[in-house]
């Protein structure tokens, strides 16, 4: 009975350990993936916005996407715009998607997913301004939000700590300074001011384009520096450009087809 006994437990250990091997090798790869912890500023529609307590826009569709295809759970934080730079510098956080521009300067600092959005800065103006270009903007009141690349254009057109660049800590902010008088002009991204005076056609706004003082732009998911992570999205960006993923979030969001041709051409 005893050697029975030991040959039976033997028996079950050796299919126990057997069991255990199989399932790291042949289970879902997800289920060793860590949930990463999402940093965005959900003041920024229509690409992440507060909705029924819920983020929601362009952004978390896109993320939500992205993450199903590279195998991971998530959580989406809603943090605040300059506390996303410090918790992705410092760990705290994995990744942030919150409109992000790809610059030369954040790149010294950050890693940033390949591009997966073509933007420009645009100007929101009242309907009855005379302003039809970047240069009208010498010497007007001028909102935007701080530590965009609003700002940094405008600084380098009329100057560092220029009086009449008015920074606020969210663009809605910027814009309600506009409306209520406070600004000649707000400067942001295209979609944001165009969403912006479609949606309130009674606030009576316009939108001033200039290529030439506003170059093109592209967003990318934001790393801390030699993040393992940034292989795996740049992967499920270009897998959800092929599938049609991102064409169809892209419509839901814009009405119109993305030029997906653009953004994969900043990968080279």
């Amino acid at each position: 009975m005893k050697k029975f006994a030991i040959s039976a437990f033997v028996v079950i250990l050796m299919f126990a350990l057997s069991a255990c091997g199989s399932s790291k090798t042949g289970g879902s790869e997800t289920t060793s993936k860590k949930t990463l912890k999402v940093d965005t500023n959900a003041e920024y529609a229509p690409f992440e916005y507060m909705s029924k307590g819920e983020i929601t826009g362009f952004d978390a569709d896109i993320f939500k996407a992205l993450a199903k295809e590279a195998g991971y759970k998530y959580k989406l934080k809603n943090i605040g715009w300059d506390p996303l730079f410090v918790e992705i510098k410092n760990k705290s956080a994995d990744v942030a998607i919150s409109a992000i521009t790809i610059t030369k300067e954040r790149q010294q600092t950050y890693d940033f997913s390949v591009p997966y959005f073509l933007s420009t800065n645009e100007i929101l103006v009242p309907e009855d301004s005379d302003i039809k270009s970047a240069a009208d903007l010498e010497g007007k009141t001028v909102a935007i939000q701080s530590g965009t690349t609003a700002q940094e254009v405008l600084e380098g057109l009329f100057g560092k700590n220029n009086k009449n660049i008015k920074k606020f800590k969210q663009n809605t902010m910027a814009i309600m300074d506009l409306t209520k008088g406070g600004a000649d002009a707000v400067v942001a991204d295209n979609t944001v001011v165009e969403e912006y005076a479609k949606n309130n056609p009674d606030q009576k706004l316009k939108v001033i384009k200039d290529t030439e003082a506003f170059p093109a732009e592209y967003y990318g998911l934001m790393f801390a520096k030699d993040s393992k992570l940034k292989a795996d999205f740049d992967k499920a960006i270009n897998k959800i450009y092929d599938n049609g993923t991102y064409a169809k979030i892209y419509k839901k969001w814009f009405k119109t087809e993305p030029d997906i041709n653009n953004l994969k051409a900043q990968q080279n």
